[in-house]
């Protein structure tokens, strides 16, 4: 169990950045989708 909770504590915050970092992607690809839509209706 000990080995366990040492894995999840190092490999734990890789992953939260990672999803951090995918979020902030994901909204400003949706931002620019949204540009680009506006564009293309123009």
């Amino acid at each position: 169990m000990v080995q366990a909770m040492g894995f999840i504590q190092e490999i734990g915050f890789p992953i939260f950045v990672s999803f951090y970092l995918l979020h902030r992607l994901e909204t400003k690809l949706e931002a620019i989708h949204g540009a680009l839509v506006t564009l293309k209706v123009k």
